[in-house]
């Protein structure tokens, strides 16, 4: 219990310092429903029935749709809800800060998300490094990046090619390339595969990739980011394309978010990131299990 109130202390800190640094710089706090009637169709995401409703896997589609509606700067520090996601390090429910910014792109997002944790680091007393299972990682501009070709010529076993080819991405960047990742200062791990990109905009110059990043420190996968897709029909096609994966794969079929797309055609360009707390805190805590910075886990429920 001692080790937990420090944690929880810590936590509670971290996300003082979160709010701090959106409101000192004009963002707007939203809270966003819980309950939602369609979630996006993600093949690998699979949300939580609740009535005729769906607990959010993320706030995402009704934060778009406040970003269509003219608020151009908005974040908000949440619970998601994801079936079957259980280990080391997920819950199936765990909180989430996810943020947009109107006019503003992948590469915008990461100079914020460096901001934003190098401001909790000082405000927590942690200065320029965190140690994390006895490693000293620095936190000192700038900070590493990697596009996800380069990392798989430099970590895996087979290319990238092959591992799309197979339906292996996601395996072979968890078990290979991961635990590699921002060991000695965080690592932007970027430039996705297309199909790696359900909502994210393609490169001008490439579309064989998309603008999503991930952020890791000390092989820890920390948020999830990307400049927006705003092509309402370019999106329901993506969307079209997820729920036939859906089907193949025998889950169940969720209804396409119509309100969300028709948002789209008043949508600015934008970035946006979803951030894990728990995590975080994890990593600030020092510890391996993420059931070590809640304050009950489902079994103990």
């Amino acid at each position: 219990m001692p080790k937990l109130k420090k944690h929880l202390k810590l936590r509670a800190d971290i996300i003082k310092s979160v709010r701090s640094f959106f409101h000192n710089k004009g963002y707007l706090e939203v809270e966003t429903p819980v309950r939602i009637p369609a979630p996006a169709p993600e093949a690998f995401i699979d949300a939580v029935e609740t009535g005729d409703f769906f607990l959010q896997t993320s706030p995402e589609l009704c934060m778009k749709r406040l970003l269509s509606s003219g608020y151009k700067h908005i974040f908000q520090i949440c619970r998601c809800f994801r079936q079957a996601e259980r280990g080391e390090k997920h819950l199936p429910e765990f909180t989430m800060l996810e943020w947009y910014t109107a006019n503003s792109n992948y590469l915008d997002m990461m100079e914020q998300c460096e901001d934003l944790i190098r401001k909790i680091t000082q405000d927590t007393g942690f200065g320029g490094q965190i140690e994390y299972q006895g490693k000293k990682i620095s936190l000192a501009h700038p900070w590493n990046r990697m596009s996800v070709a380069q990392a798989f010529e430099k970590f895996s076993s087979i290319s990238m090619q092959t591992a799309l080819e197979h339906d292996r991405l996601d395996e072979i960047i968890g078990l290979e390339i991961e635990p590699n990742l921002g060991l000695e200062k965080p690592l932007f791990l970027y430039d996705y595969p297309a199909s790696s990109g359900a909502l994210a905009k393609l490169k001008p110059d490439n579309s064989s990739f998309a603008e999503r990043f991930e952020l890791y420190i000390s092989g820890i996968e920390l948020c999830n980011a990307f400049s927006e897709l705003t092509d309402p029909d370019e999106q329901r096609e993506r969307f079209e394309h997820e729920i036939r994966v859906r089907r193949l794969s025998e889950k169940k079929e969720y209804p396409m978010p119509g309100k969300f797309l028709d948002a789209l055609h008043s949508m600015p360009e934008a970035a946006g990131n979803a951030l894990g707390i728990d995590r975080l805190v994890m990593l600030f805590a020092d510890t391996t299990k993420i059931d070590d910075v809640v304050t009950f886990t489902p079994e103990e429920l």
